[in-house]
């Protein structure tokens, strides 16, 4: 894996996965050769942190369980280090530059008292406050450059795969609490079906049709439908 050839191996190989499943797996196999045991992919948006989507996420059951019902995305220190990181950072580099807040501070803690010891932040910005974002987490010490550097092209490249594949294959997280059925209201009126049209795709009356068009729109804090549209396309919920 520490080989060029073995590295640009994997690299083709995550961007060839059929399936996040398959995808995910050689990630994780190509992390254990850094001692990095833990991962999450996804969008953020600063701006609305609720909009927030895990495209896969190699955590253990107790950590995800734990952080999805603390609604430890508020003051995860990953997320409030891309308010100031333009490039690639450790938790190591973020405790030592003291820009912290009082929460993303006990963020960190709650980390580190989890048995983490070490971790990097990959960010993709996309502009109104908005980044793809892969962060690892492992239980060793400080990565060296080219460890990061290898970390992060392999990163970036698993998060384009996943980004490509989450659009049919779904999430390792529900978007934003966004159920089934609005999912696929917001796909169909995406490209271009009317309330009339979605119903019978679905089978289900036009009232119902716009009901969760409209449920899915205040779930993305959208004030019209373009809004809505535009903000599934950004977070890999509607394929481009």
């Amino acid at each position: 894996m520490r080989t060029i050839a073995a590295f640009a191996d994997t690299v083709s190989v995550i961007l060839a996965a059929p399936d996040p499943q398959a995808c995910s797996r050689i990630y994780r196999k190509a992390l254990a050769a850094f001692d990095v045991d833990s991962f999450a992919v996804g969008e953020v948006d600063l701006s609305a942190l609720e909009r927030t989507v895990f495209y896969a996420i190699g955590w253990p059951d107790s950590w995800r369980k734990f952080y999805v019902e603390a609604g430890l995305v508020h003051r995860d220190p990953v997320v409030e280090g891309l308010r100031h990181r333009p490039a690639p950072f450790t938790w190591s580099e973020l405790r030592k530059d003291r820009k912290l807040s009082v929460l993303g501070t006990e963020g960190l803690q709650i980390l580190y008292d989890h048995g983490w010891t070490e971790g990097l932040a990959v960010q993709i910005p996309r502009g109104n406050l908005r980044f793809g974002l892969i962060g690892l987490a492992c239980r060793r010490k400080a990565f060296n450059a080219t460890e990061k550097s290898l970390l992060t092209m392999l990163s970036l490249c698993f998060h384009e795969r996943l980004r490509n594949l989450a659009p049919k294959h779904g999430f390792a997280l529900p978007p934003l609490g966004l159920t089934k059925r609005e999912i696929d209201c917001l796909r169909l009126i995406a490209r271009g079906a009317t309330d009339r049209a979605v119903a019978k795709k679905l089978g289900i009356s036009p009232s119902t049709a716009h009901e969760h068009f409209e449920t899915a729109k205040k779930k993305l804090k959208a004030s019209t439908r373009a809004e809505a549209i535009a903000l599934a396309v950004s977070l890999a919920i509607v394929a481009p």
